[in-house]
């Protein structure tokens, strides 16, 4: 979002697999002389290649980017991890499937797992001493301080079309981030969603933005009608390395599921002795010693 607003020439690559990534994370910029990862590095990359949406801003309002930047970090963050990894029907019933589907395999079958593992422990170490053992109270103090930072931001884009005026800033690319996977994904537990559907000003920042700056992106049956077959040549022009990489992706996954079987003790190997095997595998020979007796 923040590179449509500032007007940075960015060619986006959509990719399900992050191994074919430039670093090996979602999302990544790869520009001539490196590759910046992170949603705030890229941003602050593009800032220093003259490509600012904050031009117009005051020091006042410079100001209250930094500082609602750092409340949606703090308090509604924590809430999109839990909503969509830590939630057990909303991970079951909507992430896990939706990640399953997307990612090629044999990826899907460990990699959702993985995400939702270092999804939790990032979740703790983001809530520090905050976190409870009893599901219920940390959920309900996550999606607590989520609603305050949602009613916070309302109050502060007020009639506005955006946060600081009629253009786009920095501040409206972070919040649209964090609030359109909210506002558009089909959730089981929408207890935050609901909440966010109650605030119409924000609801029309994300439905103006996605209309103004991705307007082939606005439904569901638009991107479904747009799925390109991953053998698709376009595709493979694009990435001359992609079959190297879905053999090393199989290789993989291969190596990760025998070493999870034989740790769990599906597989086991066991070691017989050079004679034993002979006699087992000779019972003829055996038969005919007892008859001679």
């Amino acid at each position: 979002a923040y590179a449509r607003f500032s007007g940075a020439p960015v060619r986006v690559h959509k990719l399900s697999n992050p191994w074919r990534s430039p670093s090996g994370v979602l999302p990544a910029l790869k520009t001539e002389k490196d590759v910046v990862s992170q949603p705030l590095q890229i941003l602050t990359y593009l800032r220093k290649q003259k490509y600012n949406a904050d031009y117009g801003l005051s020091a006042t309002q410079a100001a209250d980017t930094l500082a609602f930047a750092s409340l949606i970090e703090e308090k509604l963050l924590p809430a999109l991890i839990y909503m969509f990894w830590v939630d057990s029907k909303n991970y079951v019933s909507f992430t896990r499937p939706w990640y399953g589907e997307t990612i090629p395999f044999p990826l899907n079958f460990f990699l959702p797992n993985r995400m939702h593992t270092r999804s939790l422990e990032r979740l703790r170490l983001i809530r520090g001493g905050q976190w409870h053992d009893n599901e219920e109270e940390t959920e309900t103090e996550i999606y607590k301080e989520a609603r305050e930072c949602l009613t916070l931001l309302s109050q502060r884009l007020g009639s506005h079309k955006f946060f600081f005026g009629d253009s786009p800033s920095s501040l409206d690319a972070i919040v649209f981030g964090h609030l359109a996977p909210i506002l558009k994904a089909k959730l089981p537990n929408s207890k935050l969603q609901q909440h966010l559907h109650s605030l119409d000003n924000l609801c029309a920042l994300c439905t103006s933005i996605l209309g103004l700056y991705f307007p082939n992106e606005g439904s569901d049956t638009e991107r479904s009608s747009k799925k390109v077959p991953r053998n698709n040549s376009s595709d493979s022009d694009e990435d001359p390395h992609k079959r190297r990489n879905q053999i090393l992706s199989v290789l993989v996954g291969l190596s990760a599921m025998i070493g999870y079987a034989f740790l769990s003790g599906i597989l086991s190997i066991q070691r017989v002795s050079t004679h034993n095997a002979l006699r087992q595998s000779s019972p003829l020979e055996d038969d005919d010693v007892d008859e001679g007796q």
